[in-house]
């Protein structure tokens, strides 16, 4: 067994427990908005044991391993660090709820799938340099767009209070109280533009370092592949919306729109192609 499984094991388990802690708290009834410094000092540790675990799966003997399973293991894995350094200045613990069993989640699958792709070539620092960056910009972006989901369910909740009344019951009442537990819209934007700054920023090295890469190797400054079309896409989406969020306030129900716009833009470029290569048709 190798040193990545293990560790993305222990990961996986301390998601899962300080998961349990938090969900038995809100069936009991118990506030979940300030968890406690144990807590949070769990989340810190699981964080730590993720990371490990990344490093030892991906970074191998100055190469890059990569697969669909990793990828999505390091877009968690960058949210969450992203949650934890916000949840220092603002209260949003509430997203615990969700973040930790996707945490438990993500690295369950690393261990479960730890067959990874060598990537060629990526042993050249600038090579590794830019799909390390590349993938850190996906994996924000990934849970930028989650957030915006999050918002709008939690927007359509506010918005709809006799809707709320009759659902008293069942699922749709279990997940009345997650929705209840979660915290303000206003914080929530606050993270998603802090999370959209970062991705936006690492989407720009990606391109960059992307662009220097093929005009050596090439002569080309921009290959005209379909992930090039549709990352220069997603580029422009969330640079659009931060420039409209700087001169118009744009905020609410636009900001949601073009988080979900750019998402879908990398989606198209890089993740669902990946995802039907490696799983559906089974090549590597």
């Amino acid at each position: 067994m190798s040193t990545g499984i293990v560790f993305h094991s222990l990961a996986a388990l301390s998601y899962a427990v300080l998961a349990l802690i938090l969900w038995r708290a809100l069936s009991l009834g118990q506030p979940v908005l300030q968890v406690g410094r144990s807590v949070r000092l769990g989340v810190l540790i699981a964080l730590i044991l993720h990371g490990i675990g990344l490093h030892q799966s991906i970074l191998l003997e100055n190469h890059l391993h990569l697969s669909w399973a990793l990828a999505f293991s390091a877009a968690v894995w960058l949210g969450m660090i992203v949650f934890w350094l916000e949840s220092l200045l603002i209260r949003i613990d509430g997203l615990l709820l969700l973040l930790l069993p996707v945490g438990a989640l993500s690295c369950l699958m690393a261990a479960v799938f730890p067959k990874a792709q060598l990537i060629a070539h990526a042993g050249e620092t600038a090579l590794r340099f830019h799909l390390l960056i590349a993938l850190c910009a996906y994996g924000l972006i990934t849970i930028a767009a989650a957030q915006a989901m999050l918002m709008s369910a939690l927007d359509h909740r506010l918005r709809s209070p006799s809707e709320n009344a009759r659902q008293s019951r069942g699922l749709l009442a279990q997940a009345g109280k997650l929705l209840d537990a979660q915290p303000p819209l206003l914080a929530q934007e606050q993270l998603l533009f802090r999370l959209i700054w970062v991705a936006f920023g690492a989407l720009t090295l990606a391109v960059i370092s992307g662009s220097m890469i093929s005009l050596a190797a090439t002569g080309k400054v921009l290959p005209l592949d379909h992930k090039t079309v549709f990352t220069l896409l997603s580029w422009l989406t969330f640079g659009l919306l931060l420039l409209g969020r700087h001169l118009r306030g744009w905020r609410g129900r636009i900001a949601l729109r073009y988080t979900l716009t750019g998402f879908a833009f990398i989606v198209l470029a890089y993740t669902g192609s990946r995802f039907v290569v490696e799983v559906i048709l089974q090549r590597n």
